[in-house]
């Protein structure tokens, strides 16, 4: 009897030992979890749609049968409507159009090719004999094409700056237009594009603001290693032949700037506080992804960092954004308010693109209240 009193006690023990370190490790994870969760339901964090991804590549369309992500949104009449990029069985880039009434929900037969750049080779690049080819390739695409639209409502017109890729040793910045009704009503009559940045520069993320400053059309073309813009009487002053000279890897800036930082996101938005503006930035510990941050400029003077966010507003933690062409990137080209929301369109993973959210009051004084520092200024002027 003693013998079978002594094992019955070693099985509990046993037992119970299993138990407990079960228990444990059950109890560490919750932990991690309800960390994780209450930092990702701050007023400055964005929240995700469960409709995610919004818009999806369809193999029945021919332009888009590979990648549909970074989108731009305008809104206008109660709606959004939305410029994508997107890559399809040519491997070129082009731009799609949809939209939607409530910003969510984004019909697939509302899909159509919008825009795809027009290239003036005997004007615009020299003879590929004596350029170098770049190894330069964004979201899978390697035959070149228009990439990362945004767009900017602004009077009766709509603006558009993009990256324009050669497919061979040119990456620049176009700008073209369109009028107002003509988008609305899907008639794509779209100016003729202008390259602004200079040839033999690699330059990305530009933006133009939504109203003119001081009378001016405002270009928005870095913010590190300080604001940099560029004032325009008329756009038309954009001629292919003046250019504007921003940060690139053979200026002075260059080793000056935060090479955290990868640009600007969408085009900003005016509110009472100042200019918001959201942007790609990367951290020290997590140097393989893409996060969106949050700043305000100054009204009058947008060269004026008034507040700037002290950690990520939306990081690439979803699947979503880590199936695709590129892991672990979030990339905004389009924001807009609508009903006192904040909607955040962007790509995931170079692949898809999606759509966040906000109340944007609670947004905007979250943001004022963090108190962190603004970014690194300099006095270094650019050479032309």
């Amino acid at each position: 009897m003693a013998v079978l009193k002594k094992k019955k006690v070693s099985k509990k023990k046993v037992v119970v030992k299993k138990k407990i370190k079960i228990v444990k490790r059950k109890t560490v994870t919750k932990k991690k979890a309800v960390k994780k969760i209450i930092k990702k339901l701050s007023s400055l964090s964005l929240k995700r749609s469960n409709k995610n991804p919004i818009i999806e590549p369809e193999s029945s369309l021919y332009w888009e049968s590979k990648a549909t992500f970074n989108p731009s949104a305008i809104y206008h009449d109660g709606k959004i409507h939305i410029i994508y990029r997107a890559i399809g069985n040519s491997d070129i880039s082009v731009l799609g159009y949809t939209k939607s009434n409530d910003g969510y929900s984004f019909e697939k037969q509302l899909k159509e090719m919008a825009y795809y750049h027009k290239e003036r080779k005997a004007v615009e690049v020299l003879d590929k004999k004596s350029v170098s080819k770049i190894m330069y390739s964004s979201g899978g695409g390697w035959s070149g094409g228009c990439e990362d639209p945004r767009l900017t409502l602004l009077g009766d017109n709509v603006y558009m700056l993009y990256t324009a890729f050669d497919g061979w040793g040119s990456v620049r910045i176009a700008l073209t237009s369109i009028s107002l009704n003509d988008f609305i009503n899907r008639h794509w009559n779209w100016k003729e594009p202008v390259l602004i940045s200079p040839i033999g520069q690699i330059h990305k993320n530009w933006v133009l603001f939504p109203e003119k400053i001081n009378g001016k059309y405002a270009i928005l073309h870095s913010i590190s290693p300080h604001i940099m813009i560029n004032y325009f009487k008329s756009l038309d002053e954009l001629d292919g032949s003046n250019f504007i000279h921003s940060v690139h890897q053979d200026s002075l800036l260059w080793s000056t700037r935060d090479r955290l930082i990868r640009g600007v996101g969408p085009a900003p938005i005016k509110t009472k506080y100042g200019w918001l503006v959201l942007y790609h930035k990367m951290e020290r510990h997590d140097t393989h992804r893409y996060k969106l941050w949050a700043m305000i400029l100054d009204t009058k003077d947008p060269k004026k960092i008034l507040y700037n966010s002290k950690s990520p507003i939306l990081e690439p933690d979803l699947w979503y954004e880590n199936e695709g062409y590129k892991s672990g990137v979030v990339y905004s080209c389009g924001a807009v308010v609508k009903d006192g929301q904040l909607f955040v369109y962007y790509g995931g993973a170079d692949k898809v693109s999606c759509v966040a959210t906000a109340d944007l009051d609670k947004f905007l004084k979250e943001l004022i209240n963090s108190k962190a520092l603004v970014l690194k200024k300099d006095k270094i002027k650019i050479k032309a």
